[in-house]
């Protein structure tokens, strides 16, 4: 079948099998490969992207029910050259650690400060809580996403505020 996609605002249009997961299109059709693809069975929350601006775990979605839609990775949070405070938090404060949670730490990270600039611990905690990180106790990335409020990163993309789309609950990543 053939869809269309906007991905980091991108339009890409490609015949792909009905079956085909979104984060296996992101990875191997359009060769976004910071989307990592972890368990198959959305409980690591690696895979986490934004559609229409609501996080959602890509490994449960079909690349179909992206068609028509807007797709966020983590390859779009960089304005250009300069990254975004929540991938210089990560920096700076050693969330990064083995890295393979670190995208959809991240894509839930933005999606947070852009709906609350100042989030205390425990609401960083609960918007990561879908994520598992096997490196630590997750201080680090609490850290990071602090880091990031601080120094300038609530609310800097266009999907700041918006509601899910209708018919689509919010899905936590």
């Amino acid at each position: 079948m053939r869809i269309t996609v906007t991905v980091n605002g991108e339009q890409y249009t490609r015949d792909v099998e009905p079956r085909l997961l979104l984060v296996h299109f992101l990875r191997d059709e359009l060769g976004l490969t910071g989307t990592h693809w972890g368990c198959d069975t959305s409980n690591c929350g690696v895979c986490a992207v934004w559609l229409d601006g609501t996080p959602v775990k890509s490994c449960t979605v079909l690349a179909a029910m992206a068609d028509g839609h807007e797709v966020r990775t983590v390859e779009g949070l960089a304005q250009g050259a300069e990254l975004d405070p929540v991938q210089q938090g990560f920096v700076a404060c050693h969330g990064l650690q083995c890295g393979f949670c670190t995208p959809g730490m991240m894509m839930t990270a933005r999606w947070l400060l852009d709906r609350n600039a100042d989030p205390s611990e425990e609401d960083i905690r609960k918007a990561i809580s879908g994520q598992v990180c096997r490196c630590t106790g997750y201080e680090n990335i609490v850290r990071a996403i602090r880091w990031a409020a601080e120094h300038g990163g609530g609310a800097r993309t266009a999907d700041a505020g918006t509601e899910p789309a209708p018919g689509r609950e919010e899905v936590r990543a």
